[in-house]
Parts: structure tokens; sequence; C-alpha cells
């Protein structure tokens, strides 16, 4: 969880970074932003507020960490952070280098270094880095007179961020902790902003451990399963369901008892354990047999566990429980399947 009621902004500059492809170039400040309190903390609830999720990065490179232009960066300023203009200039230089895609917009470019940041109850130094690309209208209304006139102008809207990256002074060895925000995530040209510029992989927490068992199970049930037994869309929802409440329901991840309690038929748990072994291996992802459930990662990944039995064109069954309660039949005279739906109740 990240507490941001105590943060200091010790230091922040702004760049203009436009798009590379179209030569717009880059326009970089001399000096450091001097702003007064009021401004200040608008834009600390700018830049901050949109951190809520508890999903965290580090960032990578396939053969040395220190290869990675952001972790360079940060990491001179974290150790001197007296070179702190002349990072925030290699940091708008490595933006505008990776702003390839004729739909990036050109943008202003904020560099952070904030202190007593707390992540995970630990307070530390932190290194933000922003882009504002999108422009709102604003309507300014003022006395002429004993009349009023209404003009407009262009400006940022502040609770509207669009890209954002915190780096913690933490886990250097693994890359440093980051948390990053892109509400402008649509088409492929989101991408260089994860992928391109910051260079980013998942980090191996709780959160990271609870998304993928979710994934797997989801997978296992609704693709490997059919391949290998008979089994119909209601008892797939039945299992996806009783997957899903387990990892609702415990504090902690146990494989042998999620498959006692969950997968139980012999022929199904030797089937899943071959399949995590595949799944591990395809997806290059480490899978634990036991660890601590993020309640964070199961809210948000909950959707993804939604059973739901599509029929034709025509209708969705959510199903949420009691697959007992489903009867599946063919209907010889109309040449049609059909699902009988036992209830107490309509509400």
């Amino acid at each position: 969880m990240l507490v941001t009621s105590e943060v200091q902004l010790e230091s922040i500059i702004l760049h203009k970074v436009g798009n590379k492809s179209r030569e717009e170039g880059l326009k970089l400040s001399k000096g450091e932003l001097k702003l007064d309190g009021f401004v200040k903390e608008l834009l600390m609830k700018y830049f901050l507020s949109p951190f809520k999720q508890e999903e965290y990065f580090n960032l990578h490179h396939e053969s040395d960490i220190n290869l990675n232009e952001v972790f360079s960066f940060c990491a001179n300023i974290f150790d001197n952070p007296e070179t702190f203009h002349e990072q925030s200039v290699n940091l708008a230089k490595h933006l505008y280098e990776q702003s390839n895609h004729p739909k990036i917009k050109e943008g202003e470019f904020y560099v952070t270094f904030m202190k007593d940041l707390v992540v995970h109850g630990e307070a530390v130094d932190a290194i933000g880095v922003f882009k504002s690309e999108s422009r709102d209208t604003y309507l300014k209304v003022y006395p002429n007179g004993d009349n009023f006139d209404i003009d407009s102008e262009d400006g940022v809207n502040i609770n509207k961020l669009d890209k954002g990256a915190l780096i913690f002074n933490t886990d250097r060895d693994k890359g440093f902790m980051v948390a990053t925000v892109d509400n402008l995530n649509k088409g492929n040209e989101a991408q260089y902003w994860r992928e391109e510029f910051l260079r980013l992989k998942s980090r191996e927490d709780i959160y990271f451990h609870t998304s993928n068992m979710m994934a797997l199970c989801k997978n296992f049930v609704e693709e490997h399963l059919p391949e290998q037994f008979e089994i119909n869309r209601a008892d797939q929802a039945d299992l996806l369901n009783k997957s899903a409440s387990y990892l609702r329901e415990k504090e902690t991840f146990n494989i042998k008892e999620f498959q006692q309690e969950v997968i139980a038929h012999p022929d199904l748990i030797e089937s899943f354990e071959e399949f995590k072994t595949q799944y591990a291996s395809n997806n290059e992802v480490p899978i634990y047999d036991e660890f601590d459930i993020s309640t964070a990662a199961v809210k948000k990944q909950a959707k993804i566990m939604k059973s739901i039995i599509k029929l034709d064109k025509n209708f969705h069954v959510y199903v949420h429980g009691q697959a007992s309660q489903i009867v599946k039949g063919y209907d010889q005279e109309k040449g049609m399947h059909f699902y009988q739906l036992f209830f107490h109740e309509e509400s």
C-alpha cells in the first residue's frame, strides 16, 4: 500500500518532449521549477492521486540492469541528488528517442525527486516521471461593467494524469520497485511508455503470484480440461467458481489443499499438475506451491474468473455457484440443446 500523506517534494523540473517521427524535438529547461505552496499541493495531487493499485514492477534489462537507461539515470539521482538536473535531461532525451509512433502526442514531461513516500510500511525516496499529453478546454467567466464575459482557455486537468511512474529507492538489485499509470493505454502506441521507455517486468510479490495462479486456473478450466476430458460448460463454471472462492476466502494458497478442496478428482489433479508445469514453462513465470494471497489481486482479477455460458448469440448465463441446479439436455423435436435452471425465487 502506498501512503503519500507525509511526502516531501524536494525537486521538480519540466521539459517539453515531442514526437520524434514528426521531428518535434525537445525543449529542455535550464533550471528547476520554483513553486508556491498552493501550486505545489495541486501538482502533488495531480501526480500521486492516480496511484491506487497494488501492482508493482521492476525496471528490467535482458543482460545487465545497468543498461536500462531509466535505472541508470535514477540510480545516479539517488546516489548523487546534485545531478538531478543532468539526469532529468537524460530521462527526457531517452523518452524522446522512444516517441516514434505517429500517434504519440507532444507533451510536458515532469521529473520529480520526493522523500518519505511510504510503500509497504517503509518510508523511501522516489523519483517520479510524468507526462501530460491531453488538453481540456476551460471556460473563464469575468465581470465586464454591468455584464459578464466568457472566454476559453486550454489547460491540463489535474484530475486526469496521462502517464506516470514512481521509481522507489528500494529493490535496487532487482531493478528498483516501480509503480506506473497509463491512462492513455490504447493501441500499439501506448506500449512505448512501459515497454520502450521504462522497460518493466512484473515484480515477483504476492500480487504477482496470486494473479498468475488465477490466470493458470482460468486457462486450465476453459482450455486444457475440454481437451483432456468430456466436461460440460456448467461443470467448467462450477470449477471456476470454486477456484475463485478458494482464493477469495483463504489467506494463504497451498497447492495440495487447493487440489483436494477444489479439483478433488485424482485424474483432474494429475492433469492440473501437468498443465501447471507446462503453463510455467510456456509463459516463463514461476508458479509457487505456497504463497500469501493478495486480496487486491483477487479483486482486480475477479472479472477474468467470471463463469459465463454463452448460448449462440441469444443468451449469456452467468453462473455464480451450484452447478447441480443446472441441467443440460437435447430436444429431439426442435433439434436443439437446452439448459434447465432450478431456483427458489426470482429477483
